[in-house]
């Protein structure tokens, strides 16, 4: 199976959390780093997304 990449909108659907939430929680070191795609976009790893929602249960 291969891992998608997501862009900003769909990780703020999925984690619930604000584009100013997700940048704080990576400044922190709390939330995935995305990965660089073009010039000026990231996008972040689906799976670590997952990762990061299931850890928040423990």
């Amino acid at each position: 199976m291969t891992d998608k990449l997501r862009r900003r909108p769909w990780v703020e659907e999925a984690t619930g959390l604000s584009r100013s939430s997700i940048y704080a929680a990576m400044k922190d070191g709390t939330f995935p780093k995305p990965v660089q795609i073009g010039k000026r976009a990231v996008a972040w790893s689906e799976a670590d997304i997952a990762e990061w929602i299931a850890s928040l249960g423990r």
